[in-house]
């Protein structure tokens, strides 16, 4: 059972840490330009640097903005900070790769400055590209050769933490000669509820079984042999009683689990092999809005939410904004009928899982940037994603779950900063969307008023828009039938040179 009684509520400076390295806090005041801890990174850092000694895994659950990340991006520094020897211990697992990018950049900005090294697997390069970054190759010392079919002259994980994407990390376990967990102290699994829901190759179950193989009867090696001749560095983990781990491995793999709506569910957090878990919050209720957050309402009818939205934009006066749609379909075709407003002022890219993850980086960027001011977006930009200075954001269709707006929302208000939320309606839904709400104690949603006068403006741009994205939709699906039939006719002809 989770124990609720820690709930986070302080704040620290920085200063009123002593245990925490001077080069980490020079990192961190440098490179992040922080010189105080938000409430989750104080309870996180107690828990786990402080009193607490990390002698139970933690359950977070923060609203987004909140700091997660450097909430364990730091003490797991902080403790690998002492290590002698370079091996991977530190495993961080997300699921999806900008978001995983995103999180590499934190820990890369105060990893170095204490002598560790951070890794990225998230199939947005070769596997070849990032194996020569992950794993060392062995070289030639005082006239040995290394034989590297040779068990005991095995490859060395070149890296102290890892952050990863579950399919990739799969894909070196399997394949990637000399990539290990068995040296591993700590486990990440950020956006918990999303992995624990997705089978994502039963990337869990395969971490958990590489991490708790133990031996009890392993003889010390003799001190008379040089050190290469029997491979790389080895972490016994023993099962036995100390310290309350009766029937585990021991030295246990400690584990952090965090999410802005982390189930409590026992039977979900099950499949974690949580140890003895402590459940930190910044509040009671499971789903929490930013604190700073400004919620509104604006009622149109169904076949004018374009014009809607278009009235809003132009009022926003080039804020930075994210639109969030119901599907990667319908994303698509909310952005290209935009483009198609003429001229808003405004520049409006979309983002979604149809477009190839290059093409993501690179509008992502383009956003940090300020170089395009709105994103239109399906929901797999509400999990983490951190971009500084969005002002608000949009609900164009309605999120069907409480879950989903709080992800949404929390694009915006981070970190204490102010933001708006808009969400369109149609009347009737009005009631349920509000009722909605009240499970993440929010009662206070007032309606924006859009003029009309704005509104009817757009309507003979509003129809030829929608003639232009008619014209467009056709072209598109034509070009994908032509795909179709190619890739169908090579298939046929391929299986008529076998036969």
């Amino acid at each position: 059972m989770l124990d609720k009684s820690k709930h986070v509520l302080l704040i620290l400076s920085l200063a009123l840490i002593p245990v925490l390295s001077p080069r980490l806090k020079v990192a961190l005041q440098k490179n992040k330009d922080i010189s105080s801890l938000f409430p989750v990174q104080v309870a996180v850092w107690q828990e786990t640097i402080g009193p607490g000694g990390f002698e139970r895994d933690l359950c977070i659950n923060s609203p987004t903005g909140s700091g997660k990340t450097l909430a364990y991006a730091l003490p797991i520094v902080q403790m690998l900070s002492t290590r002698a020897v370079k091996c991977l211990r530190a495993l961080v697992v997300l699921p999806s790769r900008d978001l995983a990018i995103q999180v590499k950049e934190v820990f890369a900005a105060i990893a170095p400055s204490v002598g560790l090294s951070v890794g990225l697997a998230v199939g947005q390069s070769s596997i070849a590209a990032e194996i020569s970054e992950l794993i060392n190759r062995p070289k030639l010392e005082g006239g040995i050769c290394y034989d590297l079919e040779n068990p005991l002259q095995e490859l060395e994980t070149s890296v102290d933490i890892l952050v990863a994407t579950p399919g990739r990390l799969m894909d070196h376990i399997n394949n990637t000669k000399g990539f290990t967990l068995e040296h591993l102290c700590y486990l990440v699994v950020d956006e918990t509820d999303r992995l624990l829901r997705e089978a994502y190759q039963s990337w869990l179950p395969t971490v958990l079984k590489m991490t708790q193989s133990y031996n009890g009867s392993v003889q010390p090696l003799p001190n008379s042999f040089p050190s290469f001749v029997f491979g790389p560095l080895r972490t016994i983990r023993r099962c036995g009683v100390e310290r309350g781990f009766k029937g585990k491995s021991y030295p246990r793999l400690a584990k952090m689990v965090l999410s802005a709506t982390l189930t409590q569910d026992p039977s979900k957090l099950s499949q974690l092999d949580l140890h003895h878990p402590l459940f930190l919050s910044t509040g009671q209720s499971r789903y929490q809005l930013p604190e700073k957050l400004e919620s509104y309402i604006v009622i149109c009818e169904s076949n004018m939410k374009p014009l809607y939205l278009v009235s809003l934009l132009q009022n926003l006066e080039r804020e930075k904004c994210i639109v969030f749609t119901s599907s990667v379909e319908s994303t698509h075709r909310l952005c290209t009928l935009l483009n198609f407003f003429g001229d808003l002022k405004v520049k409006i890219k979309e983002y979604s899982g149809l477009q190839r993850q290059s093409v993501r980086s690179k509008t992502l960027k383009a956003f940090r940037e300020g170089k395009i001011q709105v994103l239109v977006c399906s929901d797999a930009m509400t999990r983490g994603m951190d971009v500084e200075g969005v002002r608000n954001v949009i609900n164009y269709d309605k999120p069907p779950y409480i879950k989903t707006h709080v992800h949404r929302a929390g694009r915006t208000a981070r970190a204490g900063q102010t933001g708006r939320c808009f969400t369109l309606l149609h009347k009737y839904e009005v009631r349920r969307f509000r009722k909605m709400l009240l499970k993440a104690d929010n009662d206070s949603c007032p309606l924006h008023s859009v003029p009309s006068s704005s509104v009817e403006s757009l309507h003979s741009t509003f129809l030829s828009a929608l003639e232009k994205l008619k014209e467009k939709v056709e072209s598109e699906k034509s070009r994908k039938r032509k795909r179709v039939s190619n890739i169908q006719g090579l298939k046929e002809k391929r299986t008529k040179e076998i036969s």
